[in-house]
């Protein structure tokens, strides 16, 4: 804990160092993993191609709890978060699995103790997936993680520090499914999860359902057949000052409503993360495909 909070105040600091006059500027941020980035680039170039403000990307601001502070300080305007994770991890309330109740709860909190807007959704779920490797998936035949629970003692997992630490996330999965691994898991960066699984120095790791690399390296997700996870929609999330002064941001991000789905997310991903293309020529490929 106290590692993460010498990261926190670091990663503070270089914002505020970085922070100089922008009234004319929008600053985009995003947390640290591909979808992240893409969502950010995303949001950057619908801003640039419709309104034609400068966009300034400041991508790669490690998790949740940065991006947020970051937001709060004024170092950032908007980034992409997901709603299971604004109910949970930052309002502290209890989870809802009803995508529509879940977003009204978060856009009413936001506003209320933030002074943030919470934009619609984006189009797709990216809740969390518990994955591990095809060939155990068929040597053990499991399709579940109440299936999974019975190997756990065997098993080495590995998960995000963010997963590790969340309301939403392992100790309430632990519960809820009586898991048991051997020995503590594994506490990884995002990036390396998948690599690890791999080369089987983990056998069980917490992804993304959007994922590109689960499919492309033949690893299956675990069904959450007891629905712990709650839903996860991308909403943009959006300092309230900025659409007052710029009401065209407003309208900009209103034509992404609805726009991209789980299976666009997951052929971006894979994009930059199997086929390693820049970001940049992968959003703007995808917005023209959708006439954006």
């Amino acid at each position: 804990m106290k590692r993460f909070a010498a990261l926190l105040c670091c990663a503070l600091a270089l914002l505020t160092a970085s922070c100089g006059s922008r009234r004319n500027r929008i600053v985009i941020g995003s947390k640290n993993f591909t979808e992240q980035l893409i969502l950010g680039e995303l949001l950057a170039q619908q801003l640039e191609n419709k309104t034609g403000l400068p966009v300034e990307r400041r991508f790669y601001l490690a998790g949740t709890y940065i991006c947020q502070q970051a937001l709060l300080a004024g170092r950032i305007d908007m980034y992409v978060e997901y709603t299971g994770t604004a109910l949970t991890a930052i309002l502290k309330e209890k989870p809802s699995s009803d995508h529509q109740e879940a977003y009204e709860r978060v856009k009413r909190g936001y506003a209320r103790q933030f002074g943030l807007a919470v934009g619609e959704p984006l189009g797709f779920d990216n809740t969390f997936a518990m994955v591990i490797r095809g060939e155990d998936a068929r040597q053990l035949n499991l399709r579940s993680l109440s299936q999974a629970a019975k190997y756990a003692p065997q098993w080495r997992a590995g998960f995000g520090y963010e997963f590790m630490e969340r309301p939403d996330g392992y100790q309430g999965l632990a519960r809820t499914y009586s898991l048991r691994f051997g020995a503590p898991p594994r506490i990884m960066d995002l990036g390396l999860l998948y690599r690890a699984l791999k080369d089987k120095e983990v056998d069980i790791v917490a992804g993304s359902a959007t994922d590109g690399l689960i499919s492309a390296l033949g690893f299956v997700v675990l069904d959450d057949d007891r629905h712990y996870f709650p839903p996860y929609d991308a909403v943009p999330i959006v300092r309230e000052q900025v659409l007052g002064e710029h009401p065209e941001v407003q309208t900009a991000l209103a034509r992404l409503a609805g726009k991209i789905t789980e299976a666009d997310m997951r052929r971006m991903n894979y994009a930059v993360d199997g086929e390693h293309r820049d970001a940049k020529q992968v959003v703007a490929e995808f917005l023209g495909q959708k006439g954006l």
